[in-house]
């Protein structure tokens, strides 16, 4: 059993506490005010607390905040993430009027090397953020078999990390480790595509496979 805080609480944070408490962890939802937060999660065995409890207490931290705010929120808990796996799957792009991603908040990096920049001591994975939320934790849903991507400089967290996928439901073989974190470029832009793709699919479950 491993202690995993998860920062965020919208349907991203839910959905991948939900699953994590389900295979045996234990799991701390830190939001900006758990008090009213709570009340949501009554009855789930999930404790809601505040982002800085919920940063220091994990052995895993998983980055559900919204991508535009996650450098600033994650800088102010350096202090508390120091030497742990941090689990980035955020997307951070500027959004259009139509409300999907337009344009990269870092062009020519990617949130995940912003943040393993600004915490050097921290061990950065990106995964999870080329899908819809409701397929992070049942990924068997769809017809066609999606891949998720593995990027980060740790091989030991990335290993870790991997465990933690399988436990969601994730294969092996649909896990493909992209390498340092610099990789993590071109999933963070698929996010670009999702405006498009919900338009021409309409607003179903979709994610990244890689055909092979």
């Amino acid at each position: 059993m491993t202690t995993i805080g998860v920062l965020g609480s919208g349907n991203v944070a839910r959905t991948l506490a939900g699953a994590l408490h389900h295979a045996g962890h234990e799991v701390l939802v830190g939001s900006r005010n758990p008090q009213k937060t709570s009340a949501g999660w009554d009855g789930s065995g999930i404790r809601v607390t505040g982002l800085r409890d919920a940063a220091g207490s994990a052995e895993v931290v998983i980055n559900a905040t919204p991508g535009s705010a996650s450098l600033e929120v994650l800088t102010g808990l350096a202090s508390r993430l120091t030497g742990k796996i941090l689990v980035d799957i955020a997307n951070a792009a500027e959004s259009g009027s139509d409300g999907f991603a337009s344009v990269p908040l870092y062009p020519g990096s990617s949130l995940a090397e912003e943040i393993q920049r600004a915490l050097p001591d921290v061990r950065v994975v990106k995964t999870l953020n080329t899908m819809h939320d409701s397929l992070m934790a049942d990924p068997s849903q769809l017809t066609v078999a999606p891949s998720v991507f593995v990027s980060g400089n740790d091989a030991d967290a990335k290993r870790a990390v991997g465990a933690l996928l399988a436990g969601l439901g994730w294969p092996p073989e649909w896990i493909i480790d992209l390498g340092d974190v610099t990789t993590a470029r071109v999933p963070e832009a698929f996010v670009l595509m999702v405006g498009s793709l919900v338009r021409a699919l309409g607003p179903i479950p979709f994610g990244m496979a890689v055909a092979r």
